[in-house]
């Protein structure tokens, strides 16, 4: 994939360039995989598309279909095969995304202490609000 989608402004198109270091892991024609340089634990990797769209929406379906294969051969050379890890991609920044080009975290767990510690808030809704999200989501597919 040439590098007409890529922007000259982002550290992961500069990445992708050669223009920053990483230590890569592999690549396809499509996606590039390399450890991240402030790991929560061992191993800590991304996976980012060769094509720049700042939310997971954006990417081409082709792309995206390439970055999962990839991320589950990495995981896997990881030693993540217990399947003791966390496969995280985040949108816009109340979600937590600090680098906007999309891209995948691999996140081994080795124990408690270690990996993506996180807060999940449950919201209570009733079975007739769910129903009406689902017949909205479902009307708009």
């Amino acid at each position: 994939m040439a590098n007409e989608h890529l922007s000259d402004n982002c550290i992961f198109c500069k990445i992708i360039k050669g223009e920053i270091p990483s230590n890569k892991i592999a690549e396809t024609e499509k996606s590039y995989a390399f450890l991240d340089i402030n790991p929560l634990s061992e191993g800590h990797a991304l996976i980012i598309p060769k094509y720049h769209s700042e939310f997971f929406h954006q990417l081409p379906d082709d792309v995206l279909a390439d970055m999962l294969p990839l991320a589950k051969k990495v995981a896997l050379a990881i030693g993540l095969d217990n399947g003791q890890y966390n496969l995280l991609q985040n949108n816009g920044r109340m979600a937590h995304q600090e680098v906007f080009h999309v891209h995948f975290h691999i996140i081994p767990k080795p124990n408690p202490e270690q990996g993506l510690i996180i807060g999940w808030p449950q919201q209570k809704f009733t079975a007739e609000d769910l129903k009406k999200t689902l017949n909205r989501i479902k009307e708009k597919l």
